[in-house]
């Protein structure tokens, strides 16, 4: 339903330092914008990934597969920095407790 406002434009930037990779994800990450985000993160060759998505707005099942996929992709070196509607709905599916989401 459309309401009158923009839609919040999506965007996934990876910046590279040594073998740290570090994503920055903005807007809605929904099944129409979920691989972008992981194509994103696996554009550049890493061995640890950050994955910003403090100023994630909308987060979908779609979102959270990706996110699935981003872990199994970076066993024990993937940390998710999440916004409130990230955390809530990570927590809702039962995945509040992983070890790559930061706890604060």
């Amino acid at each position: 339903m459309d309401q009158g406002g923009t839609s919040p434009v999506f965007s996934a930037r990876a910046e590279i330092d040594g073998e740290h990779l570090h994503v920055v994800v903005n807007g809605e990450v929904d099944m129409a914008t979920a691989d972008t985000m992981v194509q994103t993160a696996l554009r550049e060759p890493a061995s640890r990934l950050t994955l910003d998505l403090r100023s994630v707005t909308f987060f979908d099942s779609a979102a959270i597969h990706a996110v699935v996929r981003l872990a199994q992709q970076f066993p024990g070196t993937l940390t998710v920095l999440p916004s409130r509607q990230v955390r809530r709905v990570l927590e809702i599916s039962g995945l509040g407790d992983q070890d790559w989401l930061d706890p604060v």
